[in-house]
Protein backbone atom coordinates (compact mmCIF):
# COMPACT_ATOMS: atom_id res chain seq x y z
CA UNK A 1 0.00 0.00 0.00
CA UNK A 2 1.61 3.53 -1.70
CA UNK A 3 1.51 6.88 0.54
CA UNK A 4 1.04 10.17 -0.49
CA UNK A 5 3.38 12.34 0.44
CA UNK A 6 2.16 15.93 1.31
CA UNK A 7 4.73 18.39 0.62
CA UNK A 8 4.14 22.63 0.83
CA UNK A 9 6.09 25.69 1.88
CA UNK A 10 4.94 26.55 5.57
CA UNK A 11 2.60 29.48 5.67
CA UNK A 12 4.88 31.45 7.31
CA UNK A 13 7.33 30.51 4.81
CA UNK A 14 5.13 30.94 1.70
CA UNK A 15 4.99 34.77 3.25
CA UNK A 16 8.46 35.07 3.60
CA UNK A 17 8.89 34.56 0.09
CA UNK A 18 6.16 37.03 -1.41
CA UNK A 19 7.17 39.69 0.65
CA UNK A 20 11.17 39.08 -0.33
CA UNK A 21 9.93 39.31 -3.59
CA UNK A 22 7.84 42.58 -3.34
CA UNK A 23 10.27 44.41 -1.73
CA UNK A 24 13.27 43.65 -3.76
CA UNK A 25 11.26 44.89 -6.46
CA UNK A 26 9.83 48.05 -5.02
CA UNK A 27 13.77 48.70 -4.04
CA UNK A 28 15.12 48.07 -7.31
CA UNK A 29 13.10 49.65 -9.50
CA UNK A 30 12.30 52.99 -7.21
CA UNK A 31 15.58 52.99 -5.03
CA UNK A 32 18.20 52.13 -7.75
CA UNK A 33 16.27 53.08 -10.62
CA UNK A 34 17.08 49.31 -12.08
CA UNK A 35 14.46 46.85 -13.85
CA UNK A 36 12.40 44.03 -12.59
CA UNK A 37 14.25 41.28 -14.33
CA UNK A 38 16.86 41.10 -11.85
CA UNK A 39 15.03 41.19 -8.44
CA UNK A 40 12.30 38.48 -10.07
CA UNK A 41 15.30 36.23 -10.72
CA UNK A 42 16.62 36.60 -7.08
CA UNK A 43 14.17 35.39 -5.93
CA UNK A 44 13.42 32.46 -8.28
CA UNK A 45 16.25 31.38 -6.76
CA UNK A 46 15.16 32.70 -3.52
CA UNK A 47 11.86 30.65 -3.47
CA UNK A 48 13.69 27.27 -4.92
CA UNK A 49 15.82 27.18 -2.01
CA UNK A 50 12.83 26.76 0.18
CA UNK A 51 10.90 24.36 -1.82
CA UNK A 52 14.35 22.53 -1.08
CA UNK A 53 13.88 22.80 2.22
CA UNK A 54 10.24 21.71 1.91
CA UNK A 55 11.37 18.15 -0.16
CA UNK A 56 10.93 19.30 -3.38
CA UNK A 57 14.03 18.36 -6.06
CA UNK A 58 15.30 20.76 -8.10
CA UNK A 59 14.30 18.69 -11.09
CA UNK A 60 10.79 18.94 -10.18
CA UNK A 61 11.07 22.77 -9.71
CA UNK A 62 13.10 23.03 -13.20
CA UNK A 63 9.97 21.47 -15.14
CA UNK A 64 7.59 23.20 -13.07
CA UNK A 65 9.26 26.54 -14.21
CA UNK A 66 9.73 24.71 -17.87
CA UNK A 67 6.06 23.92 -17.65
CA UNK A 68 4.84 26.97 -17.21
CA UNK A 69 6.88 29.25 -19.96
CA UNK A 70 5.69 26.08 -21.95
CA UNK A 71 1.54 27.28 -21.57
CA UNK A 72 2.48 30.66 -22.08
CA UNK A 73 4.12 30.39 -25.72
CA UNK A 74 1.22 31.60 -27.72
CA UNK A 75 1.39 34.78 -25.32
CA UNK A 76 5.28 35.03 -26.08
CA UNK A 77 4.52 34.77 -29.61
CA UNK A 78 1.60 37.28 -29.82
CA UNK A 79 4.46 39.67 -28.45
CA UNK A 80 6.37 39.52 -30.85
CA UNK A 81 4.30 39.46 -33.94
CA UNK A 82 2.45 43.00 -32.49
CA UNK A 83 5.79 44.29 -32.36
CA UNK A 84 6.47 43.66 -36.37
CA UNK A 85 2.89 44.72 -36.61
CA UNK A 86 3.55 48.30 -35.19
CA UNK A 87 6.92 48.57 -36.85
CA UNK A 88 4.88 47.74 -40.48
CA UNK A 89 1.51 49.19 -39.97
CA UNK A 90 3.92 52.57 -39.38
CA UNK A 91 5.79 52.26 -42.42
CA UNK A 92 2.78 50.97 -44.12
CA UNK A 93 1.14 54.75 -43.34
CA UNK A 94 -1.78 52.56 -41.07
CA UNK A 95 -0.92 53.88 -38.10
CA UNK A 96 0.13 57.60 -39.59
CA UNK A 97 -3.49 57.65 -41.19
CA UNK A 98 -5.27 56.42 -37.71
CA UNK A 99 -3.33 59.40 -35.69
CA UNK A 100 -4.01 61.84 -38.91
CA UNK A 101 -8.29 61.55 -39.14
CA UNK A 102 -7.96 61.49 -35.02
CA UNK A 103 -6.29 64.40 -34.49
CA UNK A 104 -8.81 65.99 -36.96
CA UNK A 105 -12.22 64.54 -35.71
CA UNK A 106 -11.24 64.13 -32.06
CA UNK A 107 -11.64 66.72 -29.68
CA UNK A 108 -9.13 67.28 -26.55
CA UNK A 109 -12.01 67.59 -24.39
CA UNK A 110 -13.68 64.53 -25.20
CA UNK A 111 -11.04 62.23 -26.46
CA UNK A 112 -10.18 60.39 -22.86
CA UNK A 113 -14.15 58.96 -22.97
CA UNK A 114 -13.59 58.39 -26.96
CA UNK A 115 -10.52 56.66 -26.55
CA UNK A 116 -12.05 54.15 -23.70
CA UNK A 117 -15.31 53.69 -25.90
CA UNK A 118 -13.40 52.84 -29.05
CA UNK A 119 -11.14 50.17 -27.19
CA UNK A 120 -14.52 48.57 -25.33
CA UNK A 121 -15.86 48.09 -28.86
CA UNK A 122 -12.87 47.10 -30.75
CA UNK A 123 -11.84 44.70 -27.75
CA UNK A 124 -15.40 43.53 -27.34
CA UNK A 125 -15.63 42.23 -30.93
CA UNK A 126 -12.30 40.90 -31.05
CA UNK A 127 -12.24 39.74 -27.82
CA UNK A 128 -8.73 40.48 -27.08
CA UNK A 129 -7.47 43.32 -25.23
CA UNK A 130 -3.95 42.78 -26.54
CA UNK A 131 -4.79 42.93 -30.16
CA UNK A 132 -6.46 46.32 -29.45
CA UNK A 133 -3.68 47.96 -27.46
CA UNK A 134 -1.55 47.08 -29.62
CA UNK A 135 -3.28 48.73 -33.18
CA UNK A 136 -5.98 50.96 -32.40
CA UNK A 137 -4.36 51.55 -29.00
CA UNK A 138 -1.17 52.86 -30.82
CA UNK A 139 -2.67 55.24 -32.80
CA UNK A 140 -4.54 56.72 -30.13
CA UNK A 141 -1.94 57.57 -28.40
CA UNK A 142 -0.07 59.56 -31.32
CA UNK A 143 -3.37 61.27 -31.14
CA UNK A 144 -3.76 62.09 -27.84
CA UNK A 145 0.10 63.66 -27.73
CA UNK A 146 -0.66 65.75 -30.81
CA UNK A 147 -3.82 66.84 -28.67
CA UNK A 148 -1.98 67.78 -25.42
CA UNK A 149 -3.03 64.64 -23.60
CA UNK A 150 -0.15 63.09 -21.18
CA UNK A 151 0.28 59.45 -22.50
CA UNK A 152 -0.76 58.16 -18.67
CA UNK A 153 -3.80 59.36 -19.29
CA UNK A 154 -4.73 58.39 -22.92
CA UNK A 155 -3.23 54.77 -21.60
CA UNK A 156 -5.67 54.69 -18.71
CA UNK A 157 -8.43 55.35 -20.72
CA UNK A 158 -7.00 52.61 -23.41
CA UNK A 159 -6.82 49.81 -21.13
CA UNK A 160 -10.22 50.28 -19.17
CA UNK A 161 -12.03 50.29 -22.68
CA UNK A 162 -9.73 47.35 -24.10
CA UNK A 163 -10.22 45.33 -20.66
CA UNK A 164 -13.89 46.33 -20.16
CA UNK A 165 -14.86 44.24 -24.03
CA UNK A 166 -11.90 41.88 -23.35
CA UNK A 167 -13.65 40.71 -20.11
CA UNK A 168 -17.68 40.90 -21.93
CA UNK A 169 -16.87 39.30 -25.06
CA UNK A 170 -17.71 35.65 -26.02
CA UNK A 171 -14.48 35.48 -28.12
CA UNK A 172 -11.80 36.11 -25.18
CA UNK A 173 -10.19 33.52 -23.74
CA UNK A 174 -10.23 34.20 -19.90
CA UNK A 175 -13.76 35.12 -20.31
CA UNK A 176 -14.12 31.40 -21.09
CA UNK A 177 -11.48 30.16 -19.12
CA UNK A 178 -13.11 32.02 -15.75
CA UNK A 179 -16.76 29.97 -15.94
CA UNK A 180 -15.00 26.65 -16.77
CA UNK A 181 -13.03 27.25 -13.46
CA UNK A 182 -15.93 28.27 -11.51
CA UNK A 183 -18.43 25.43 -12.84
CA UNK A 184 -20.92 28.28 -14.38
CA UNK A 185 -22.08 28.86 -18.00
CA UNK A 186 -20.40 31.29 -20.29
CA UNK A 187 -23.30 33.20 -21.07
CA UNK A 188 -25.12 33.60 -17.55
CA UNK A 189 -21.27 34.27 -16.47
CA UNK A 190 -21.39 37.05 -19.42
CA UNK A 191 -24.38 38.33 -18.00
CA UNK A 192 -24.34 38.33 -14.16
CA UNK A 193 -20.79 40.66 -14.87
CA UNK A 194 -22.85 43.05 -16.18
CA UNK A 195 -23.80 44.40 -12.75
CA UNK A 196 -20.37 45.11 -11.73
CA UNK A 197 -18.71 45.42 -15.08
CA UNK A 198 -21.19 48.07 -16.46
CA UNK A 199 -21.61 50.28 -13.54
CA UNK A 200 -17.45 50.35 -13.47
CA UNK A 201 -17.30 51.87 -16.61
CA UNK A 202 -19.73 54.47 -16.22
CA UNK A 203 -17.86 55.26 -12.86
CA UNK A 204 -14.61 55.27 -15.47
CA UNK A 205 -16.53 57.50 -18.24
CA UNK A 206 -17.52 59.89 -15.31
CA UNK A 207 -13.96 60.50 -14.81
CA UNK A 208 -12.44 60.57 -18.11
CA UNK A 209 -14.98 63.13 -18.79
CA UNK A 210 -13.75 65.29 -15.47
CA UNK A 211 -10.41 64.42 -16.80
CA UNK A 212 -11.18 66.40 -20.01
CA UNK A 213 -12.57 69.01 -18.74
CA UNK A 214 -9.25 70.20 -18.86
CA UNK A 215 -8.31 69.80 -21.95
CA UNK A 216 -11.95 71.28 -23.28
CA UNK A 217 -11.07 74.27 -25.41
CA UNK A 218 -7.67 73.82 -24.87
CA UNK A 219 -6.31 76.05 -28.36
CA UNK A 220 -2.45 76.38 -26.78
CA UNK A 221 -1.48 73.18 -28.55
CA UNK A 222 -3.33 74.13 -32.28
CA UNK A 223 0.07 75.10 -33.72
CA UNK A 224 1.62 71.62 -32.32
CA UNK A 225 -1.59 69.72 -33.88
CA UNK A 226 -1.45 71.40 -37.22
CA UNK A 227 2.64 71.09 -37.34
CA UNK A 228 2.21 67.36 -36.84
CA UNK A 229 -0.73 66.86 -39.20
CA UNK A 230 1.93 68.74 -41.53
CA UNK A 231 4.23 66.46 -40.78
CA UNK A 232 2.55 63.45 -41.37
CA UNK A 233 0.89 65.03 -44.90
CA UNK A 234 4.69 65.25 -45.85
CA UNK A 235 5.81 61.94 -44.68
CA UNK A 236 3.08 59.37 -46.11
CA UNK A 237 0.59 59.06 -48.17
CA UNK A 238 -2.56 58.99 -45.91
CA UNK A 239 -6.19 57.88 -47.71
CA UNK A 240 -9.39 56.26 -45.52
CA UNK A 241 -8.10 52.87 -47.59
CA UNK A 242 -5.60 52.82 -45.00
CA UNK A 243 -8.18 52.34 -42.49
CA UNK A 244 -9.27 48.92 -44.13
CA UNK A 245 -6.23 46.58 -42.34
CA UNK A 246 -7.42 47.41 -39.01
CA UNK A 247 -10.87 46.99 -39.96
CA UNK A 248 -9.79 43.36 -41.36
CA UNK A 249 -8.33 42.70 -38.77
CA UNK A 250 -11.30 43.19 -36.19
CA UNK A 251 -13.19 40.70 -38.70
CA UNK A 252 -10.50 38.12 -38.98
CA UNK A 253 -10.88 37.75 -34.98
CA UNK A 254 -14.14 38.25 -34.90
CA UNK A 255 -14.79 35.15 -37.27
CA UNK A 256 -12.50 33.21 -35.19
CA UNK A 257 -9.12 32.71 -36.99
CA UNK A 258 -6.38 31.98 -34.50
CA UNK A 259 -4.87 34.76 -32.81
CA UNK A 260 -1.00 34.07 -34.21
CA UNK A 261 -2.20 34.17 -37.66
CA UNK A 262 -4.52 36.64 -37.66
CA UNK A 263 -2.10 38.91 -35.98
CA UNK A 264 0.70 37.42 -38.44
CA UNK A 265 -1.58 38.35 -41.73
CA UNK A 266 -1.95 41.82 -39.87
CA UNK A 267 1.46 42.29 -39.91
CA UNK A 268 1.62 41.20 -43.86
CA UNK A 269 -1.04 43.67 -44.77
CA UNK A 270 1.22 46.61 -43.30
CA UNK A 271 3.90 45.18 -45.62
CA UNK A 272 1.78 44.96 -48.46
CA UNK A 273 0.51 48.62 -47.76
CA UNK A 274 4.29 50.53 -47.25
CA UNK A 275 4.85 48.56 -50.62
CA UNK A 276 1.76 49.75 -52.64
CA UNK A 277 0.93 52.72 -51.02
CA UNK A 278 4.21 54.42 -49.26
CA UNK A 279 6.34 52.70 -52.24
CA UNK A 280 8.88 51.48 -49.22
CA UNK A 281 11.45 48.86 -50.42
CA UNK A 282 11.89 45.52 -49.15
CA UNK A 283 15.07 46.13 -46.94
CA UNK A 284 13.43 49.06 -45.40
CA UNK A 285 10.45 47.03 -44.48
CA UNK A 286 12.28 44.11 -42.86
CA UNK A 287 14.32 46.95 -41.13
CA UNK A 288 10.62 48.35 -39.44
CA UNK A 289 9.51 44.83 -38.78
CA UNK A 290 12.64 43.67 -36.93
CA UNK A 291 14.23 47.02 -35.25
CA UNK A 292 11.15 49.20 -35.62
CA UNK A 293 10.22 52.11 -38.10
CA UNK A 294 13.13 55.09 -38.48
CA UNK A 295 11.87 58.60 -39.30
CA UNK A 296 14.15 61.80 -38.92
CA UNK A 297 11.12 64.39 -39.53
CA UNK A 298 12.76 67.59 -37.41
CA UNK A 299 9.51 67.35 -35.56
CA UNK A 300 10.38 65.84 -32.20
CA UNK A 301 7.17 65.10 -31.48
CA UNK A 302 6.50 63.25 -34.87
CA UNK A 303 9.63 61.34 -34.12
CA UNK A 304 8.22 60.21 -31.09
CA UNK A 305 5.47 58.59 -32.60
CA UNK A 306 6.72 57.12 -35.32
CA UNK A 307 10.47 55.66 -34.15
CA UNK A 308 8.19 52.68 -32.40
CA UNK A 309 7.73 49.00 -33.20
CA UNK A 310 9.65 45.91 -34.09
CA UNK A 311 10.49 42.61 -32.78
CA UNK A 312 13.42 43.51 -31.16
CA UNK A 313 11.33 46.44 -29.51
CA UNK A 314 9.84 43.39 -27.77
CA UNK A 315 12.66 41.69 -25.92
CA UNK A 316 12.79 43.40 -22.86
CA UNK A 317 9.19 41.90 -22.16
CA UNK A 318 9.50 38.55 -23.29
CA UNK A 319 12.99 38.62 -20.91
CA UNK A 320 10.47 40.04 -18.45
CA UNK A 321 7.49 37.31 -19.25
CA UNK A 322 10.40 34.60 -19.13
CA UNK A 323 11.79 35.24 -15.70
CA UNK A 324 7.84 36.11 -14.02
CA UNK A 325 6.54 32.84 -15.36
CA UNK A 326 9.77 30.94 -14.02
CA UNK A 327 9.17 32.26 -10.86
CA UNK A 328 5.70 31.88 -10.94
CA UNK A 329 6.30 27.68 -11.89
CA UNK A 330 8.41 27.72 -8.44
CA UNK A 331 5.83 28.69 -5.98
CA UNK A 332 3.03 27.16 -7.73
CA UNK A 333 4.99 24.18 -7.71
CA UNK A 334 5.83 24.14 -4.21
CA UNK A 335 2.04 25.44 -3.00
CA UNK A 336 3.18 28.47 -1.59
CA UNK A 337 0.12 30.01 -3.46
CA UNK A 338 -2.55 27.79 -2.20
CA UNK A 339 -1.20 27.55 1.62
CA UNK A 340 -1.89 31.68 1.62
CA UNK A 341 -5.00 31.00 -0.35
CA UNK A 342 -6.29 28.26 2.46
CA UNK A 343 -5.62 30.65 5.73
CA UNK A 344 -7.11 33.52 3.84
CA UNK A 345 -10.80 31.37 2.98
CA UNK A 346 -10.69 29.54 6.62
CA UNK A 347 -10.96 33.80 7.85
CA UNK A 348 -14.27 33.94 5.46
CA UNK A 349 -17.10 33.60 7.32
CA UNK A 350 -19.90 35.05 5.64
CA UNK A 351 -21.08 34.97 1.86
CA UNK A 352 -19.75 38.72 1.63
CA UNK A 353 -16.38 37.73 3.52
CA UNK A 354 -15.69 34.81 1.00
CA UNK A 355 -16.26 36.67 -2.21
CA UNK A 356 -14.17 39.61 -0.72
CA UNK A 357 -11.49 36.17 0.13
CA UNK A 358 -11.82 35.16 -3.59
CA UNK A 359 -10.98 38.45 -5.07
CA UNK A 360 -8.36 38.89 -2.45
CA UNK A 361 -6.55 35.59 -3.19
CA UNK A 362 -6.99 36.62 -7.04
CA UNK A 363 -5.29 39.70 -7.01
CA UNK A 364 -2.54 38.25 -4.41
CA UNK A 365 -2.15 35.50 -7.38
CA UNK A 366 -1.87 37.84 -10.12
CA UNK A 367 0.91 40.33 -8.10
CA UNK A 368 2.45 36.83 -6.66
CA UNK A 369 2.94 35.22 -9.89
CA UNK A 370 2.53 38.25 -12.51
CA UNK A 371 0.56 36.17 -14.82
CA UNK A 372 -3.03 36.24 -15.55
CA UNK A 373 -4.09 33.18 -16.50
CA UNK A 374 -1.98 31.41 -12.80
CA UNK A 375 -4.50 34.04 -11.13
CA UNK A 376 -7.98 32.90 -12.50
CA UNK A 377 -6.72 29.09 -12.57
CA UNK A 378 -5.59 28.89 -8.90
CA UNK A 379 -8.61 30.29 -7.32
CA UNK A 380 -10.97 29.35 -9.31
CA UNK A 381 -9.76 25.71 -8.24
CA UNK A 382 -9.07 26.29 -4.74
CA UNK A 383 -12.89 27.87 -4.38
CA UNK A 384 -14.72 25.97 -6.99
CA UNK A 385 -16.70 23.92 -4.81
CA UNK A 386 -16.38 26.41 -1.56
CA UNK A 387 -19.31 28.35 -2.92
CA UNK A 388 -22.37 26.03 -3.54
CA UNK A 389 -21.63 24.68 0.04
CA UNK A 390 -22.36 28.04 1.15
CA UNK A 391 -25.41 28.25 -0.68
CA UNK A 392 -24.08 30.22 -3.19
CA UNK A 393 -24.09 29.89 -7.23
CA UNK A 394 -20.79 29.16 -8.83
CA UNK A 395 -21.59 32.20 -11.44
CA UNK A 396 -20.59 34.30 -8.61
CA UNK A 397 -17.06 32.85 -8.30
CA UNK A 398 -16.44 32.81 -12.23
CA UNK A 399 -17.87 36.82 -11.74
CA UNK A 400 -15.28 37.52 -9.18
CA UNK A 401 -12.20 35.63 -10.76
CA UNK A 402 -12.85 37.88 -13.78
CA UNK A 403 -13.17 41.69 -11.36
CA UNK A 404 -9.85 40.76 -9.60
CA UNK A 405 -8.20 38.38 -12.27
CA UNK A 406 -8.66 39.72 -15.89
CA UNK A 407 -9.11 43.57 -14.79
CA UNK A 408 -6.41 43.74 -11.98
CA UNK A 409 -3.47 41.73 -14.58
CA UNK A 410 -2.70 44.92 -16.13
CA UNK A 411 -1.67 46.58 -12.89
CA UNK A 412 0.92 44.56 -12.11
CA UNK A 413 4.31 46.47 -13.62
CA UNK A 414 6.29 43.29 -13.39
CA UNK A 415 3.37 40.94 -14.75
CA UNK A 416 2.91 39.74 -18.76
CA UNK A 417 -0.34 42.19 -19.34
CA UNK A 418 1.77 45.06 -17.44
CA UNK A 419 5.23 44.39 -19.80
CA UNK A 420 3.13 44.10 -22.74
CA UNK A 421 0.86 47.36 -22.45
CA UNK A 422 4.58 49.29 -21.25
CA UNK A 423 6.44 48.17 -24.40
CA UNK A 424 3.17 48.80 -26.70
CA UNK A 425 2.54 52.04 -25.28
CA UNK A 426 5.31 53.29 -24.55
CA UNK A 427 3.82 54.26 -21.08
CA UNK A 428 5.00 52.42 -17.53
CA UNK A 429 2.17 50.69 -15.63
CA UNK A 430 3.33 52.60 -12.94
CA UNK A 431 2.34 55.92 -15.25
CA UNK A 432 -0.93 54.57 -15.94
CA UNK A 433 -2.45 52.85 -13.20
CA UNK A 434 -3.56 55.98 -11.82
CA UNK A 435 -5.65 56.11 -14.96
CA UNK A 436 -6.81 52.94 -15.37
CA UNK A 437 -10.27 53.54 -13.63
CA UNK A 438 -11.91 51.28 -14.77
CA UNK A 439 -9.78 48.43 -13.64
CA UNK A 440 -9.44 49.77 -9.92
CA UNK A 441 -12.94 50.58 -9.35
CA UNK A 442 -14.30 46.92 -10.73
CA UNK A 443 -12.68 45.35 -8.01
CA UNK A 444 -13.84 47.68 -5.16
CA UNK A 445 -17.98 47.38 -7.06
CA UNK A 446 -17.76 43.70 -6.42
CA UNK A 447 -17.21 43.50 -3.09
CA UNK A 448 -19.66 45.74 -2.35
CA UNK A 449 -22.47 43.54 -3.88
CA UNK A 450 -20.67 40.89 -2.07
CA UNK A 451 -21.54 42.66 1.32
CA UNK A 452 -24.42 44.18 0.51
CA UNK A 453 -25.88 40.85 -1.38
CA UNK A 454 -27.07 42.72 -3.83
CA UNK A 455 -27.24 41.00 -7.81
CA UNK A 456 -25.75 37.43 -5.30
CA UNK A 457 -27.37 34.41 -6.58
CA UNK A 458 -28.10 31.98 -3.94
CA UNK A 459 -28.20 27.98 -4.29
CA UNK A 460 -29.55 24.95 -2.20
CA UNK A 461 -26.04 23.00 -1.57
CA UNK A 462 -28.19 20.18 -1.35
CA UNK A 463 -28.41 20.12 -5.49
CA UNK A 464 -24.55 20.42 -5.56
CA UNK A 465 -23.63 17.62 -3.34
CA UNK A 466 -22.95 15.43 -6.45
CA UNK A 467 -19.49 15.65 -7.30
CA UNK A 468 -20.32 15.61 -11.24
CA UNK A 469 -22.05 18.60 -10.82
CA UNK A 470 -19.79 20.51 -9.83
CA UNK A 471 -16.73 19.38 -11.37
CA UNK A 472 -14.19 20.09 -7.71
CA UNK A 473 -11.51 19.45 -5.59
CA UNK A 474 -11.15 20.72 -2.28
CA UNK A 475 -8.65 22.58 -0.79
CA UNK A 476 -7.12 19.87 0.66
CA UNK A 477 -6.68 18.15 -2.17
CA UNK A 478 -5.24 20.82 -4.08
CA UNK A 479 -2.50 21.69 -1.42
CA UNK A 480 -1.07 17.95 -1.51
CA UNK A 481 2.16 17.95 -4.14
CA UNK A 482 3.16 14.43 -5.40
Amino acid sequence: MSTTKVRSVSFGGSLFVFGFVILSLITTITLFGGSPQIPLLVSTVFAAGFGLKAGFSYNEMEIAMLDTIRKATQAVLIILVIGAIIGTWIAGGIVPTLIYYGLKILSPGFFLVASCLICAVVALATGSSWSTAGTIGVALVGVGIGLGIPPAMTAGAIISGAYFGDKMSPLSDTTNLAPAMAGSELFEHIKHMLFTTAPSLIVALIGYTILGLKFAGNDADTHSVVNLINVLEGQFYLSPVLLIPPCLVILMVKKKIPAVPALVGSAFLGVLCAVVFQGQDLAGIIKAAHYGFSADTGLETADKLLNRGGIQSMMWTVSLILIALSFSGVVEKTGMIQVVAQKILSMAKSRGSLIASTIGVTIFTNYATGVQYVALVLPGTLFKNVYPKRGLHPKNLSRALEDSGTLVAPLVPWGTDGAFLAAALGVTPWAYIPYAFMNLVNPIVSIFLGYTGWTIETVDPEDYQDEKKIHANSITTACERE
